[in-house]
């Protein structure tokens, strides 16, 4: 991988990097310098001004994820350096960045991580056909089919990769589609999370950043929005900066690569990360430069705008009519024949998924506020009341749970538009209402939280039921005003993303020639905090608001889509709320006893509570430590984990018998199934004609065990010509001679059982004892992958079994011809089931161990 790395970047290459990287740094800091004075002067303006934002009905919590992580388990990665695959457990925190560890107790231990993955700009993939169309694009003089990767071969049908156009490919995989449903659920959550753009907090920082960079694609000719303005500032610069830069070193180094299309691919891909790490390294250091000398800079500026800003916004205004006499004309032509038209079609297009997204957040809320109220209603004890409300906590930042929400988004279509209005793709928009959905109903979880709590100080567990439903209805009815507020806020912004740029695009080359002429009305004292290019803009963005401001009140005015008129507004429903706490309340340590928010330092941190619950298949042990639980952890329950085994085994082709010789010697195993069938090598045999005795019991040789008795209770292909029907019936079986007599054996053998153990009650008769009847009734009729050996392997034989429900002994006959056994060679015998089956002279007696 070096000497890929080494040979095709060499000292002359990343000194172009290097250079390359400067010269945009250097531009961008030209605007970033400017746009800094202008977002401070408008920061300073509203402090002075005032301005009111509509005020919410529900209450917003500062750090909801404080002491939480979303997601921890164990997969399995593909490591380039070595070209295998290997067990990792991963830990998604509160700030969704992937840790990897070797294992679960490494990362219990607190040693330090194997990697970190920050899923900025990334894209979680389950298919190889779509990631190698994505691939496709890196190399595009041939194209790669799916069955041609030989290095992206998964040793499981249930791949998960994380996509970059620059840096590097992570490829995961996982036994089952379950699993596989919810990583990739968490990864589009780390995702999500990760291009959810920069702090709000941060009034002048964040929008002279973004105007800069807005300022600087418009300068290159890149009108509308742009898919990797993602991450921190450092990561959307070394996008910023690898935009031009990938395209000119692809076609530098890719025609020197050698080898086979995948070979070239694989070390491109290589190539594209290295260079993507030396970009971003400098982007960051120069970045964090460049905002210190703006700091620096800045109480100067903030005390020359404070000494004259009367006379700023007079000479800004004065100028904004100069420049609207202009250009107005041209902007009201060009918005009657080619803005108003789309206009609705636009609103219509984006009104429908997003408000079947918020719609689904408000049926989930509403079943788990019914389900917090039912369970209640069952146990009325604080303890339950406090396990119920912490479970439905984090339900907002439960992505499993929220999926269904999120996808109503997806369904999001702005074909037509991407041409027209140099609309790259939806996904700016989707991302941001997935992000408005998971607020929303963080929010209403945090207010019924507080509503329930301030309401349940002084009352029994008998109110508690009528107290879940008073708030309840409180809250539903305050998500539903805020719910129209935000969406109708989100379509405004939405449509200025999309017309906006398209109207720039459009009136620039016809415009900006006139405006440098303007400058000459601008003090110099004042020329930093008023720029024309953005007074140009400004206007622009007032001709155009008009026309969507009325689109969008004209839906809330038809009751589209359940938006609400401006003029509704809920006033002094509640006049205490404010006064409730922000902070997350802790229920277990309130109402269940249990401290789990205080525990500090590092233990804290390797046991904080986990939102999303893991994944436990039954029967199935997992060596990469798939399914273990994390310490403290009170997840909450998926509405999938509900249902039984049979969801599981639609997953994998059943194969109820597996013959393996004993005999045989063993190879190189390739997979888990062989190598367990090394460490615990079984025989099955198939009952046949004639192998028993008249009263039902069956003939061993000298040395076998008898491990486990399975009924089939499915047909099971025979070399015999008898063929049996998949469908018994019991009247036909009632009345049969031969099924009467095997359940006069199975009697004696539970008598014989019930004897050995009253002899010698303390000799251990197998690594689990039996204790009564019930237990190895049980065992013997249930040999599920649910009950394994305590040796941590289970038996081939039952690996892929049908699961069953466990069935009682029963007066009814069994299927002497359905009876299969588990012979094991080489191990002694403890319990002798041979008394009252008369045998031969010339034959010993067999020995059964049964097993629990």
């Amino acid at each position: 991988m070096g000497d890929v790395i080494s040979t095709n970047l060499d000292e002359g290459k990343r000194e172009m990097i290097t250079a390359r990287t400067n010269a945009v740094m250097a531009e961008f800091g030209k605007f970033y310098e400017q746009q800094y004075a202008v977002a401070l002067f408008n920061s300073v303006r509203y402090e002075i001004e005032g301005g009111g934002n509509t005020q919410t009905q529900l209450l917003h919590r500062k750090d909801p994820l404080k002491n939480k992580s979303i997601f921890s388990g164990g997969l399995f990665q593909y490591l380039e350096e070595s070209k295998k695959w290997r067990s990792r457990f991963l830990y998604v925190g509160d700030f969704y960045n992937i840790s990897l560890y070797e294992s679960k107790a490494a990362h219990d231990r607190g040693l330090h991580s194997k990697g970190v993955i920050n899923c900025a700009g990334y894209r979680a993939l389950t298919s190889m056909e779509e990631y190698l169309g994505l691939l496709n694009n890196s190399l595009s003089d041939t194209k790669a089919k799916a069955a041609s990767a030989p290095f992206l071969k998964c040793p499981m049908q249930f791949p998960l990769i994380l996509w970059h156009p620059y840096a590097r490919h992570h490829y995961f995989c996982v036994m089952t589609e379950k699993e596989q449903k919810k990583w990739h659920a968490v990864f589009q959550d780390c995702v999500r999370h990760s291009n959810n753009g920069l702090s709000e907090e941060c009034k002048v920082a964040t929008p002279a950043f973004t105007d800069a960079l807005r300022l600087y694609r418009q300068a290159k000719g890149h009108y509308g929005t742009w898919d990797l303005m993602c991450g921190n500032q450092a990561q959307i610069l070394a996008n910023l900066v690898m935009e031009t830069l990938h395209p000119e070193l692809k076609n530098l180094i890719v025609p020197r690569l050698k080898g086979k299309l995948q070979q070239r691919q694989r070390d491109w891909m290589l190539i594209s990360d290295a260079v993507y790490r030396q970009v971003l390294s400098q982007t960051k250091t120069q970045h964090e430069a460049l905002a210190q000398v703006c700091e620096v800079e800045r109480p100067r500026l903030d005390s020359a705008l404070r000494t004259d800003m009367d006379q700023i916004i007079t000479s800004k205004e004065h100028v904004s009519g100069k420049i609207r006499a202009l250009v107005l004309p041209r902007v009201e032509q060009l918005v009657r024949s080619k803005v108003q038209p789309y206009i609705h079609s636009i609103l219509e297009a984006l009104m429908e998924p997003t408000s079947r997204g918020f719609s689904e957040v408000r049926d989930i809320l509403f079943r788990e506020l019914v389900e917090v109220s039912k369970n209640t209603t069952n146990d009325r004890s604080s303890e339950k009341l406090g396990e119920h409300m912490d479970k439905i906590s984090m339900l907002a930042f439960h992505p499993v749970k929220m999926q269904s929400c999120y996808e109503k988004m997806e369904a999001l279509n702005l074909e037509g538009l991407q041409q027209r209005c140099d609309v790259s793709s939806p996904s700016v928009f989707i991302q941001r209402a997935q992000i408005l959905m998971r607020q929303q109903m963080d929010n209403a979880v945090h207010t019924f939280e507080q509503l329930v709590h301030q309401s349940l100080d002084g009352h029994s567990g008998e109110d508690f039921c009528k107290i879940i439903q008073r708030c309840q209805d409180r809250v539903l009815k305050k998500y539903d005003y805020d719910s129209s507020t935000v969406r109708k806020k989100f379509f405004r912004e939405a449509l200025l993303q999309i017309i906006i740029p398209y109207m720039l695009k459009q009136l620039s080359p016809s415009c900006s020639p006139d405006l440098p002429k303007f400058k000459e009305l601008i003090f110099e004292d004042f020329s930093r905090f008023i720029l024309v290019e953005n007074i140009f803009e400004e206007v622009v963005l007032q001709s155009v608001s008009k026309d969507i401001m009325m689109a969008v009140k004209e839906a809330a005015v038809q009751r589209r889509h359940n938006l609400y008129r401006d003029s509704m507004v809920l006033t002094n429903s509640d006049p205490n709320l404010h006064l409730l706490g922000e902070d997350t309340i802790d229920w277990a340590g309130q109402f269940g006893g249990v401290k789990g928010d205080r525990q500090g330092g590092e233990v804290a941190n390797r046991k904080r509570k986990q939102i999303v619950s893991m994944i436990h298949l039954d029967g199935m042990p997992l060596p990469y430590e798939s399914c273990q639980e994390v310490p403290g952890v009170d997840g909450i329950p998926e509405e999938s984990e509900g249902q039984t085994e049979q969801d599981l085994e639609t997953e994998k082709p059943v194969n109820p018998i597996q013959h393996v010789p004993i005999e045989k010697e063993p190879g190189s195993p390739d997979s888990l199934n062989e190598i367990r069938d090394l460490i615990n090598p079984v025989l099955e045999v198939v009952e046949k004609d004639g192998s028993q005795l008249t009263n039902g019991m069956l003939l061993l040789e000298e040395g076998d065990e008898v491990k486990h008795i399975t009924t089939v209770t499915e047909i099971v292909p025979r070399e015999s010509p008898k063929k049996v029907d998949e469908e018994l019936d019991t009247a036909q079986i009632e009345q049969s001679l031969e099924e009467e007599q095997c359940v006069s054996a199975i009697e004696s053998a539970i008598q014989q059982i019930e004897i050995a153990i009253q002899e010698d009650p303390n000799e251990n008769l197998s690594d689990g004892a039996i204790d009564s009847d019930g237990e190895f009734t049980q065992t013997s009729t249930n040999s599920s992958p649910l009950h394994h050996d305590d040796s941590g392997f289970q038996s081939p034989a039952n690996e892929n079994v049908e699961e069953v429900e466990p069935q009682p002994i029963t007066d009814e006959v069994v299927d002497t011809e359905q009876v299969m056994l588990t012979l094991v060679e080489g191990v002694k015998s403890s319990i002798d089931l041979d008394a009252k089956a008369p045998c031969d002279a010339s034959e010993k007696k067999s020995e059964v161990q049964i097993e629990s």
